[in-house]
């Protein structure tokens, strides 16, 4: 048993190492450590021909349980069909209300209605990047928010920069309130059987305080910039009608009632016993029968390599939980906390915090579920208290630095792409206070409310 749990700390490392390195791809470093797990650990240390069954969980998705539940948890050893189906579902919907404009066309709207005045605008598109991002993921999110906020500046002779870093830090705020909002959160609900509205009434409480404080942080770090924008006095004139980005008024519609009814089906998951698998599959089987001869386009444009790094990253980490590594970790800060429940809160959500800053926060999510599962057993503590200490800390975390999220690094990047270059100074200048903030008052929330 030393040598297998040596051998998957070994390959765990490496997978990390190689991730934040960013020299090959997520998705091709994690197969293959996965692949070494399967051979290595399961196969020639162990020689245990179950945990490799147990691990690739393909079973699970045969049977009832999985597209139909009464609010059972999915087991959350090895790969994690659920959430991969899931995220492929959404990834299909976001792209098909891509195609029809609704990004852009919301956006230009939104402009609209505040008259491009730039605090009302610099306001109301951090507000719309935490609510779109609650059902959206913030990368796609981010991506078009980032290009209109770019092409706004044009129009508008403004620096987009304030408000492309504000929009993105928005962005993870307000996914860390929703199951469907973040990664880790889909990892951490389909594994433990949280659903919609358990995201909603615990961490979606501590965003919406975060964010009114986020709101007044943001207009505090860039009051001069705005300042001097606004006494511009600029009249918009000749700016383009929001409807001219609506290409086909069928496919737009469509778009919005499938959303719509996405909505519907994540909030009411848990009385309705469907499984977000269920969900995800049924939402892009409409999205694609409804787009027609689009249908492939939208096939096509699905990050393959995203649902690939999740295959080989719940491997990986199902090597560390089979092998005991993750139960001794458990045990060691249970030991280090003396099980105070206010000091496994703080460890579970600064650790989170500060790991997520520097590596990407799915892994280390997946890698940390199964230690809070053990805490909660060892401890006596009640899981769901430990898992949203570990989703607002995972998913808030990684806003502190350029690459701490995938979010940040597509807004950065967009922004450079159009001369407007933001360096990790500059960034951290700005987001790491922030961050501060947020996991800060998400820590003293949950010791009133849990502790």
């Amino acid at each position: 048993m030393i040598v297998s749990q040596v051998l998957a700390i070994i390959i765990f490392v490496v997978m990390f190492v190689l991730i934040v390195l960013d020299k090959i791809e997520r998705h091709i470093v994690t197969l293959g450590c996965g692949l070494l797990t399967l051979l290595l650990v399961f196969g020639l240390t162990m020689h245990s021909g179950s945990a490799i069954m147990e691990t690739l969980n393909v079973k699970s998705i045969f049977t009832p349980g999985f597209w139909y539940s009464a609010g059972e948890a999915e087991s959350s050893s090895g790969i994690n069909w659920s959430t991969i189906i899931f995220i492929a579902g959404m990834m299909v919907m976001v792209e098909g209300m891509a195609r029809a404009g609704f990004f852009q066309w919301l956006c230009m709207n939104l402009a609209k209605l505040v008259h491009y005045k730039p605090v009302p605008l610099f306001i109301t598109f951090m507000l719309i990047s935490a609510v779109l991002s609650m059902f959206i993921d913030s990368i796609t999110v981010i991506l078009f928010l980032a290009a209109v906020t770019v092409e706004l500046g044009k129009l508008l002779k403004i620096d987009p920069v304030p408000m492309i870093l504000s929009e993105i830090f928005c962005a993870n705020l307000g996914g860390s309130a929703t199951m469907c909002g973040d990664p880790p959160n889909i990892i951490i609900g389909t594994s433990l059987g949280y659903s919609f509205g358990d995201f909603l009434t615990n961490t979606g409480v501590m965003a919406g305080i975060s964010l009114v404080l986020i709101v007044f942080y943001f207009y505090f770090a860039f009051r001069k910039e705005l300042a001097q924008e606004s006494a511009n006095g600029f009249v918009p004139e000749n700016l383009p009608d929001p409807k001219s980005v609506i290409q086909n008024k069928r496919d737009f519609a469509i778009s919005c009632v499938i959303f719509a009814c996405a909505v519907v089906l994540l909030v009411t998951h848990a009385q309705t016993g469907l499984t977000v698998a269920f969900i995800g599959l049924v939402i892009a089987l409409i999205t694609l029968i409804t787009s027609g001869r689009h249908m492939l386009l939208l096939l096509q444009r699905v990050d393959y390599k995203t649902l690939l790094f999740f295959v080989g990253l719940f491997v990986v980490v199902s090597g560390l939980e089979q092998t005991g590594i993750l139960e001794v970790v458990a045990g060691f800060i249970g030991t280090v906390s003396n099980g105070n429940l206010k000091l496994i809160v703080a460890i579970i959500i600064w650790l989170s915090a500060i790991a997520s800053a520097f590596i990407d926060n799915i892994p280390f999510a997946a890698t940390m579920l199964p230690v809070i599962r053990s805490l909660a057993a060892t401890q006596g503590i009640d899981p769901s208290t430990l898992a949203w200490a570990l989703s607002m800390g995972t998913d808030i975390g990684g806003s502190a630095t350029p690459i701490g999220a995938s979010a940040n690094v597509v807004g950065i990047s967009v922004a450079a792409k159009n001369g407007h270059f933001i360096g990790w100074g500059k960034y951290c200048k700005y987001s790491a206070p922030a961050t501060v903030i947020v996991v800060a008052v998400s820590m003293l929330f949950m010791f009133v409310r849990y502790c």
